[in-house]
């Protein structure tokens, strides 16, 4: 493997690690008061195209590290929208 290929598997891992505390943290108190619904629709649909890029070009890292993402991104969003305002 050479470096560009480890340079681009630690961003993705990075990237993609730093939402497993907030979901977390979501999932855990049920509080989505604080999130913001437009950051995290975004962030859930453009995960989505990045998936579907990385379909179309055969890219599995891009993938697997969208498709992690689009995941939380999504248990957040889901939680936002049902969640009555506190």
């Amino acid at each position: 493997m050479n470096f560009v290929a480890i340079l681009g598997l630690l961003a993705a891992f990075l990237t993609t690690a730093a939402y497993v505390p907030q979901a977390y943290k979501t999932i855990t108190t049920r509080s989505t008061s604080s999130l913001s619904l437009p950051t995290y629709s975004m962030l859930f649909l453009g995960t989505l195209l990045w998936v579907g890029y990385a379909v179309a070009i055969d890219n599995v890292p891009v993938l697997i590290a969208n498709g992690v993402t689009a995941l939380l991104a999504g248990i957040i969003l889901y939680l936002k929208l049902m969640t009555k305002p506190e």
